[in-house]
């Protein structure tokens, strides 16, 4: 297919999957809003309708509660046949109805990128509306989600890191209490393969999480202090560092002072309090059980993001590095989501194995933002080889390339618009 035609494929996905002011990732496996995914679509939407990408972020924000939380669902209207948990699982009570989980705070480097894109005298209005929001949602994670003031971000459910079945969450889920979790009927495995899937006992925990958040009033401070399952993911922490970073480049261009400094405190707060991530042993950053104190001990693709966060430490970078090297010689298409020589590693499998272009768009912009260009560059040709090859599937296999879980997935498509198409070098904003 000539890259014209795979242009107007993505177009028409995005066009196909929007709603009227927000869009689905797939019409028939998640047919809601979801948090990261619309701030990854905006990005592509943003190439042919700049206009419809700001209005993506904006409907997204009407599902914000009043401390700043921002959910990871927003329920724009029912649809229980398709997936599961729905708005009356969840009950939080919310109108639009919501989920009681958030996700990656990627929308405020969204928002910049859109800023930065042109126009910026007719969208100031719109970016003088989305910042407070967003400033909003990271004093949430500041206050709610950061117990130690390190800069860290925890999760207390899987699905809020959006790496719902890495076996980086194994360990800290096991003792998560199942045993009152009660009949339930999965959408997901009616759509899809279930080797392609979140097995059962992971879906109990997911349950059981959810059910007990619901039990506690979806009151966001005592789930922190009390819930089974808290570990610091090195994911939300890396991704919350460069949005902080973005929405300080957004304060200083508003001319909004007071904020743009205490930006500057949060960011060298997580400059300094990620250093406990890092994993000697091992040689990368690791997520951590904030119950046990262990790390994860594993390299996922996660790991690799901290170059995207502007994390900067020559040694530490090189063994990345060497990471990165080794991983190319056992998959044939990076990045995978697990280190292919991890025992748990299933190429197929979701989150324990597979590559998915937006983490690729994350990373390989990261490698060329901090001079390891042709690194970041075979990283965004893998990515267009695999979306060229198999079509716009949710996730791919390291291994043969094949496209697995949802096809027609919006966020691939505005991965493919935004970044993988192109040849030449480009990063995002420094």
């Amino acid at each position: 297919m000539t890259q014209d035609k795979v242009d107007q494929l993505a177009r028409d996905i995005l066009v196909r999957n929007d709603r009227g002011g927000y869009t689905v990732p797939n019409g028939r496996v998640y047919p809601f809003q979801w948090n990261w995914d619309s701030a990854f679509v905006s990005l592509g939407l943003a190439v042919f309708d700049l206009d419809r990408a700001w209005r993506e972020i904006e409907s997204l924000f009407q599902g914000q509660w009043e401390d700043g939380f921002l959910p990871h669902i927003i329920f724009w209207k029912e649809d229980d046949a398709r997936y599961f948990p729905g708005p009356g699982v969840w009950g939080t009570g919310r109108t639009p109805p919501t989920s009681g989980i958030t996700q990656p705070p990627v929308a405020a480097s969204a928002v910049r990128a859109l800023w930065e894109r042109g126009e910026q005298l007719r969208f100031r209005p719109h970016l003088e509306r989305l910042f407070p929001k967003l400033l909003a949602w990271h004093r949430w994670f500041a206050r709610v989600r950061d117990p130690l003031q390190m800069g860290l971000a925890v999760i207390v459910h899987p699905w809020e890191s959006g790496r719902d079945n890495s076996p980086e969450w194994d360990a800290p889920a096991q003792p998560i209490d199942i045993s009152r979790v009660g009949p339930y009927e999965r959408r997901d495995t009616s759509h899809l393969d279930p080797s392609m899937r979140p097995t059962q006992l992971d879906y109990d925990r997911y349950v059981a999480l959810l059910q007990f958040g619901r039990a506690l009033g979806w009151d966001h401070e005592r789930i922190g202090r009390e819930s089974q399952f808290r570990v610091v993911d090195v994911g939300t922490t890396m991704i919350l560092l460069r949005a902080n970073r973005d929405l300080l480049a957004l304060a200083e261009a508003l001319g909004w002072k007071e904020q743009a400094q205490e930006l500057r405190r949060s960011i060298a707060r997580a400059e300094e309090g990620i250093s406990s991530l890092w994993d000697e042993r091992v040689g990368a950053y690791c997520s951590r059980d904030v119950t046990s104190g262990r790390s994860s001990g594993m390299v996922t693709s996660a790991s690799f993001l901290s170059f995207y966060a502007g994390v900067r430490n020559d040694v530490r970078d090189r063994r990345l590095l060497e990471h990165l090297e080794r991983i190319a010689q056992r998959a044939n298409y990076l990045i995978p989501s697990l280190d292919p020589d991890d025992p748990g590693f299933d190429s197929i499998r979701y989150w324990r194995g597979p590559v998915w272009a937006v983490i690729n768009y994350l990373i390989g912009s990261g490698l060329i933002g901090s001079g390891h260009v042709q690194w970041g560059e075979r990283v965004r040709a893998d990515t267009r080889k695999l979306i060229e090859q198999a079509g716009m599937y949710e996730y791919y296999c390291p291994l043969t390339g094949r496209g697995f879980g949802g096809h027609d997935f919006s966020w691939t498509a505005a991965m493919w618009l935004q970044w993988a198409r192109d040849s030449e070098p480009k990063e995002m904003p420094a």
